[in-house]
C-alpha cells in the first residue's frame, strides 16, 4: 500500500481521489438510468421484463415474476442446515439490537392542551438486495429486520435472478427467515423504478432501502421524492485508526476485508507509527498474493488505498473526522477514550477483537451505513427509517384564550392576515 506522510496537501489529494467514487461522477450511467426509469414508468411490467432479459438474460412472465412456494422449498433443501442455523442466530442478535431502537408514541397535557407525537410504521417498504453473480443474505437481514421491528405490515423484496431464472438459495432462505412476504425476480434500475412508480404486478412502495451497483444508486437518487429512500450508498470503505500497539497483521486483514468488495472500495490506515505503517504494508502484500479476489483488491488499493502517517494523535483524529468513514476501527492503547473524540463515522469498531466483518454479519447493529463522507450528517439504517412521526395537537378554548393575541401578532408579523383571522374569529364578541 502507498505510505504517505499526512500533510494538508497530501490529505487534500487523497480527498479528491475519494470524491471520484461519488454518484455525481457518472453522467453516462445517469442517462441510461433516466431512460430506464421513464420507460418503466410508462410501460410498467413489460419494460421490467424486457430489461431483465437484456441485463440478466432471463425472460420473465407474470407467472414467474414472483418467487413461488415451490422455489422457496427447493432453496431450503439446497442450503446447508448448519447455515440456516447461523442465519437464525444472526436474526436473534440483529432483532434484539433493533428492538432497543423502537420509539413509542407520547402525549403531554397542560392547561387544556394535549400535545404529543404518534409513532406509526410505514405502510409498504421495498427492499433491494443485490444478486445475479453473488448472494448477499446479510443484506436481506439488515434491511428487513428493522422494518419488521418497526411494524411495517407489507415488505416486498426485489433481487435479480441468476441465468437459471432463480433467486440465490441463501438469499431466498434469509428472506423467508426474516419474514419477507413477496419476492420479485428483478434487479437493477428497473427494480427501483418498479417499486417507486408501481406496476400492475408490483405495487408502489413508500420507501426503498438496500444497496446496489452504480445503476441502483443512481436510480434511488432519481426517484427520491416519489418515494423515500434510505440513502444513496456508494462503494464500501474502511478507515483504521491505529498506534504503535496495534497488531499489523490484524490491521492488514481488516483493511483487505473491505478492499475485496469492488474496485472502487476504499481502505485507509491512519497511524502515528511509521513502523506500524511499514509492517502493515508488508502484511498487505503477503495477504494479497493468497486471497481469491486478488485482482479486485489490487485495483482498489492502487486507486483508493492509503496509509497516512500522522505527526500526532490529534492530527490523526482530525483526518479521520474529515474522512467520515463508513466503518472506523480504533486499534490504539486506549480506544474507548479516542472513540469519544470521533464525531463522524457510520460505525465504530473498538479494539482488535471488533473486526468490521463481525459487524457485517453478526454483532447486531445495522451494516447499512453512510458512505462517501456522508457520515457527517447521515446515520446507520435503523428502525427510525421505517416509522413516521405525527404531531398531535388539541387545545380547548380556555387554553387558547391567553395565547390567541400572541398567535395573531406572530401571524401579522409574517404578513399572513388570514392566519391571524383564523385565530381572531374564535374570540369575536
Amino acid at each position: 500500500m502507498k505510505i504517505v506522510t499526512l500533510t494538508r496537501e497530501s490529505f487534500g489529494d487523497m480527498q479528491k481521489t475519494l470524491l471520484r467514487r461519488s454518484t455525481d461522477s457518472y453522467p453516462k450511467e445517469e442517462a441510461i438510468v433516466r431512460d430506464i426509469l421513464a420507460r418503466v414508468r410508462a410501460e410498467g411490467d413489460a419494460a421490467v421484463f424486457d430489461y431483465t432479459e437484456k441485463f440478466d438474460h432471463v425472460r420473465l412472465a407474470p407467472e414467474t415474476f414472483v418467487v413461488s412456494e415451490e422455489e422457496a422449498e427447493e432453496a431450503y433443501r439446497s442450503v446447508d442446515p448448519a447455515f440456516i442455523g447461523i442465519l437464525r442466530r444472526a436474526i436473534v442478535r440483529i432483532r434484539t439490537f433493533h428492538e432497543r431502537e423502537m420509539q413509542k408514541s407520547w402525549f403531554m397535557t397542560e392547561e387544556g392542551c394535549v400535545l404529543g407525537q404518534r409513532v406509526t410504521p410505514l405502510g409498504r417498504v421495498g427492499v433491494y438486495v443485490p444478486g445475479g453473480k453473488a448472494a448477499y443474505p446479510s443484506s436481506v437481514l439488515m434491511n428487513v429486520i428493522p422494518a419488521m421491528v418497526a411494524g411495517v405490515p407489507d415488505i416486498v423484496m426485489c433481487t435479480p435472478p441468476g441465468r437459471d431464472g432463480k433467486v440465490a438459495a441463501t438469499t431466498l432462505v434469509a428472506a423467508r427467515e426474516a419474514g419477507v412476504g413477496t419476492i420479485y425476480k428483478v434487479g437493477g434500475a428497473q427494480a427501483i423504478a418498479a417499486m417507486a412508480f408501481g406496476t400492475k404486478l408490483l405495487p408502489k412502495v413508500d420507501k426503498i432501502t438496500g444497496p446496489g451497483n452504480i445503476f441502483v444508486a443512481l436510480a434511488k437518487k432519481a426517484v427520491y421524492g416519489h418515494v423515500s429512500i434510505d440513502s444513496v450508498a456508494g462503494p464500501s470503505e474502511i478507515t483504521v485508526l491505529a498506534d504503535e500497539t496495534a497488531n499489523p497483521r490484524l490491521v492488514a486483514a481488516d483493511l483487505l476485508s473491505q478492499a475485496e468488495h469492488d474496485e472502487l472500495a476504499s481502505a485507509i490506515l491512519v497511524t502515528t507509527s511509521p513502523e506500524l505503517a511499514e509492517a502493515v504494508s508488508r502484511e498487505v502484500d503477503g495477504f494479497v498474493e493468497k486471497l481469491e479476489r486478488k485482482a479486485i483488491i489490487e485495483k482498489s488499493l492502487e486507486n483508493f488505498g492509503r496509509i497516512l502517517v500522522a505527526g500526532s494523535m490529534e492530527e490523526a483524529i482530525l483526518a479521520v473526522d474529515e474522512i467520515a468513514p463508513e466503518h472506523l476501527e480504533i486499534v490504539t492503547r486506549d480506544p474507548f477514550l479516542l472513540m469519544t473524540r470521533i464525531h463522524n463515522a457510520g460505525a465504530i469498531f473498538i479494539g482488535e477483537g471488533a473486526s468490521e466483518p463481525f459487524g457485517d454479519y453478526f454483532a447486531g447493529p445495522n451494516h447499512v451505513l453512510p458512505t462517501n463522507g456522508t457520515a457527517r450528517f447521515f446515520s446507520a439504517l435503523s428502525v427510525d427509517d421505517f416509522i413516521k412521526k405525527t404531531s398531535i395537537i388539541y387545545a380547548s378554548r380556555e387554553a387558547l384564550a391567553p395565547l390567541h393575541a400572541d398567535v395573531e401578532a406572530f401571524a401579522k408579523a409574517e404578513g399572513l392576515t388570514a392566519h391571524a383571522n383564523s385565530i381572531h374569529v374564535r374570540f369575536e364578541e
